[in-house]
């Protein structure tokens, strides 16, 4: 896993190489064809349509995932150096350290160029961000990178590590550290495909906004109480992880609220205020009020946090299990 996170940061997600969540995306289109063509606009075959989707592409990843272990671990038919490479890839690919921070970096690299900055923002944030004046296009940076660290960082490698708790506690021919990640990467995909209120996906996306809402729950509150630890010093923890809490409470998202929130107020950085999705006008919850605006250093300083807790993590992981 060290080596899968270490990979994930040299070379993210390359265009040319084969990827599993492009996979899981063509999946999902393919169902929800096939489901929509058949439900029309009735609720509750598209329900039970989504729950049908969520079940067929987080099992069949998982499932994946675990046939992929049980080819490479030994007794592999493979090289064991060939074997372990292949591991060390297929893990880096649930891994978006990289790709978060050149994404937004990419929006950073433009500013003040404020078309170039919009375009860029509109590849990696869901709000309408044609109307975005330079403050506001630095806000949605810090608050997709904040939010999208633990869906795309800490949410993946935690379940790598449950993975790895359960084949360290015996069982060895359980779904492994690949098997965990990959399930929770369709759960993702699933969300950030079909979780939206409105027109037929409100019914569609139920079963998996739901499921990435459970498995985030833990992850996100263990960034909520660690990345403190890394970025202040340990007095002010306490009333650090209160004020998050309560500020990000509010936010109608279970995990995206308090994920905002934390890196907000350990990275100084004001979020939340009025976003526009399509005509609709959301009110978000303002989080560590008393900070300033969100700048280009204060983005930056988000994304470095981020990468100091995935460090941290690692280290209590491999120290925890070199002790066992």
């Amino acid at each position: 896993m060290i080596a899968a996170a270490g990979l994930d940061l040299l070379v993210g997600d390359p265009r040319w190489c084969p990827h599993p969540v492009v996979a899981m995306g063509r999946v999902i289109t393919g169902l929800r064809q096939w489901i929509e063509a058949w439900a029309g606009d009735r609720p509750f075959p598209l329900r039970a349509g989504g729950f049908l989707i969520t079940f067929v592409l987080v099992l069949g990843s998982g499932g994946t995932g675990w046939l992929l272990e049980r080819l490479i671990l030994p007794p592999s038919p493979l090289p064991q150096p060939l074997a372990a490479l292949l591991l060390v890839i297929a893990l880096a690919s649930a891994l978006a350290a990289r790709s978060l921070r050149d994404s937004v970096l990419a929006v950073l690299q433009v500013l003040p160029d404020l078309p170039s900055a919009r375009e860029r923002l509109s590849w990696i944030v869901g709000r309408d961000v044609s109307q975005l004046d330079q403050d506001g296009i630095l806000r949605a940076s810090a608050e997709t990178a904040s939010e999208n660290a633990v869906d795309g960082l800490f949410a993946p490698l935690f379940w790598m590590l449950i993975g790895a708790g359960l084949w360290k506690a015996g069982f060895s021919q359980g779904p492994g550290p690949l098997a965990m990640a990959w399930a929770f990467k369709a759960s993702s995909t699933l969300d950030s495909m079909l979780g939206y209120r409105k027109e037929r996906l409100r019914w569609l996306g139920t079963a998996g906004a739901k499921l990435d809402d459970l498995l985030t729950w833990l992850p996100c509150r263990l960034v909520l109480i660690t990345l403190p630890l890394v970025s202040l010093r340990w007095t002010q923890w306490s009333t650090t992880v209160g004020a998050a809490v309560v500020d990000g409470s509010p936010d109608p998202s279970p995990n995206a609220g308090l994920s905002e929130s934390i890196f907000a107020h350990c990275a100084g950085v004001q979020l939340g205020g009025l976003n526009r999705y399509g005509n609709t006008w959301i009110n978000k919850p303002l989080l560590s009020a008393q900070s300033g605006k969100a700048t280009a250093s204060g983005v930056r300083r988000m994304l470095d946090l981020g990468l100091k807790l995935e460090a941290a993590w690692l280290v209590v992981a491999a120290g925890w299990s070199f002790l066992q």
